[in-house]
């Protein structure tokens, strides 16, 4: 016993020691490139000082400030020219800076690798994805069941549970393995699955599936499926795969790069080799022409003309209260063209409150609401709390009823002043006493995509009251915003059509999809973006989070979300405003603007430097001044979006 108990708090101390190692890697990771960005900064400020007082250790500082600050990208530069026999942005830059300290002009070069390093940095820090997108899936995962064999009880991983098998899932458990409920009787919490904001009551015959909560009952559950094959595996699956996807705008940009690192490199060589061999200039007068070329020609303005424009609106953005997990997503939310909404936790709070309460019989709704609060005050169905709060909102004083009884797939029955009374589910050998009228309202509740809950004495029904889950109050105007900037908006749920239909009714949503499990979901989110283009997908559970992965953009909730969301989203609504989505795609259209207007005044800023240093001829110093001049012109620009 003291043995074991000694190897687990080994094993404890070694978890947390490999913890706090990874913690340091990750942590030395995000902040290596600022710090060499930094100090290279610091070295080329000390160089730049002393140089008229010693020249010989201003040099050495520059070289620090090279080495230092180039060293991530001349790696990434050298890595792409032998592992895939390319050239890159960052080996031009490279060649650049040392192509200006080979003729002398060590501060110029210098200041172009802590430019360029300090953007790398900006961007590593502000573009860092979480490695950890699934972990949250994984972690709710089950990894052990509970097989039920010849009346015996044996605990085994989910790996080794066969199709056919029968296990046991106890109150308050997460169920291991799709299956069929066998025996029992139980409420289970399918909102990681199905997304439904009410647990679902299970009986004989039921489906459940993995990773779903169980409630108060015990069920006896015959695995359909294997642990590989289970709706829970194809959530993480389906997560892995959207998420492996590289977005096209990322492919063309490197294609680019390459292109553009190409061209300038071999024209750098011809611009040296051509007019010594066929003008007669020395190698002097050639190498300072392709020197000023190659300088002129870095693209410092066009990199700085993205960077500082997204940093600008992810600051303005994050005031707003949305985090967004790189610019990369702020600029694809500006091209969104249909933003799909999940209901349950999104649209509405994801949970069930009072309605409508009609009274039958000789009763008000006063009396009908103390009768079915008091009835259920013992019930831990969601639906019994939501009956029991909205009495509490009314002041009501509730005592316990006698002989309370819990019907399975039903209700409850309890026995008050000597009366018995019953609330549940309504039947289709319903007694309606007389009262015809309580039919037509059941029927119309009902279309109207509510839960009906009846209430019931001797004499037949008493009562009826509905339940529906409410929409925020920020919903309708949100949505009527949204297509004003020539936006569609689509919900997709997974509760059944009649609900779904009664929310979009009153939200004002036009698209709607019902009944969908979560691959079902990634199926529309495709579908729309094949059909109308490209889609924002706001949700907040676990089982948005296939959709959140696949849609161009992923929205969650980030006071309700679940940490599946919250990991695999590309933007996160931090206060669960969702009017706050009209402001990001606002700010991204304008970012977008900026973008192109520094594009193009960079390029006509380069391509005005080069024609004039092949035409008339430029001096090093001025094309630095040029080319760094028309950087900070770019940064100015984007640091607009600050306001």
């Amino acid at each position: 016993m003291n043995q074991s108990l000694a190897t687990e708090q080994t094993k404890s101390v070694s978890r947390t020691e490999s913890k706090k190692k990874k913690s340091a890697r990750q942590w030395i990771a995000r902040y290596a490139e600022g710090l060499a960005a930094l100090i290279s900064g610091v070295f080329l400020a000390a160089a730049w000082t002393i140089e008229n007082a010693s020249h010989t250790l201003s040099i050495w500082l520059y070289v620090l400030a090279f080495a230092i600050g180039g060293f991530a990208k001349a790696k990434e530069g050298f890595l792409t020219l032998t592992k895939e026999k390319d050239l890159d942005v960052n080996l031009l830059m490279i060649v650049a800076a040392i192509g200006a300290a080979s003729i002398g002009y060590w501060a110029e070069g210098a200041v172009l690798i802590f430019i360029f390093s300090l953007s790398g940095a900006l961007e590593a820090f502000t573009m860092e994805r979480s490695s950890r997108d699934i972990s949250a899936l994984m972690e709710l995962k089950p990894e052990k069941a509970i097989l039920y064999r010849d009346g015996k009880e044996r605990l085994v991983t989910i790996e080794e549970l066969q199709l056919g098998d029968l296990i046991l899932v106890k109150p308050g458990e997460r169920i291991p393995a799709d299956g069929v409920v066998k025996d029992g009787y139980s409420s289970v919490n399918q909102a990681s699955i199905t997304g439904e904001s009410v647990p679902v009551d299970k009986v004989l015959g039921d489906d459940v599936y993995a990773g779903t909560l169980n409630g108060q009952g015990a069920l006896f559950i015959e695995v359909t499926k294997t642990s590989e094959s289970t709706l829970f595996s194809k959530i993480i699956r389906l997560v892995q795969e959207a998420q492996s996807e590289m977005p096209k705008s990322q492919r063309y940009m490197e294609r680019f790069q390459r292109i553009y690192a190409r061209v300038i490199i071999a024209a750098t060589l011809v611009l040296i080799l051509v007019p010594h061999y066929a003008l007669g200039w020395t190698w002097d007068e050639a190498l300072y022409k392709a020197m000023v070329f190659l300088v002129v020609a870095s693209p410092c303005a066009l990199v700085a003309s993205i960077m500082p424009a997204m940093l600008s609106a992810i600051s303005n953005c994050a005031r707003k209260g949305l985090l967004f997990k790189g610019g990369a997503h702020l600029e694809k939310l500006a091209e969104v063209k249909v933003v799909a909404f999940d209901k349950t936790g999104t649209l509405t709070y994801g949970r069930p409150e009072v309605t409508d309460m009609i009274a039958y019989q000789d009763l008000d709704e006063s009396k009908l609401l103390f009768v079915a609060a008091t009835v259920e005050k013992l019930s831990t169905h969601p639906i019994a709390k939501a009956i029991v709060q909205k009495a509490g909102e009314e002041s009501l004083s509730l005592g316990y009823p006698a002989d309370f009884q819990s019907y399975a797939g039903w209700g409850v029955e309890g026995t008050i002043h000597g009366e018995v009374w019953r609330v549940g589910k309504p039947g289709t050998g319903e007694n309606f006493g007389g009262h015809e009228q309580a039919r037509n309202d059941l029927e119309r509740l009902k279309r109207e995509g509510k839960t009906v809950v009846s209430i019931h004495n001797e004499k037949g029904i008493a009562g009826i009251i509905a339940l529906q889950d409410s929409v925020r109050p920020e919903v309708k105007q949100m949505i009527t915003h949204l297509k004003k900037l020539g936006i569609q908006v689509a919900m997709l749920t997974g509760d059944q059509q009649a609900t779904a239909d009664a929310i979009a009714k009153e939200a004002g949503i036009d698209l709607v999809y019902a009944e969908l499990l979560p691959e079902d979901k990634v199926k529309i989110v495709k579908k729309l973006r094949t059909d109308i283009g490209s889609v924002a997908m706001v949700g907040d559970g676990i089982n948005d989070a296939p959709a959140l992965a696949t849609a161009s953009v992923g929205i969650a909730m980030g006071a309700a979300g679940s940490d599946a969301a919250l990991e695999t989203s590309d933007l996160v609504l931090m206060n669960d405003d969702l009017k706050r989505i009209e402001d990001g795609i606002v700010l991204g259209r304008r970012m977008k603007k900026i973008i192109v207007q520094n594009m193009v005044f960079a390029a006509l800023v380069i391509a005005v430097l080069m024609i004039s240093n092949f035409a008339a001829g430029i001096p090093l110093p001025l094309g630095v001044v040029g080319h760094e001049g028309s950087t900070i012109l770019v940064i100015l620009n984007g640091l607009r979006l600050l306001r």
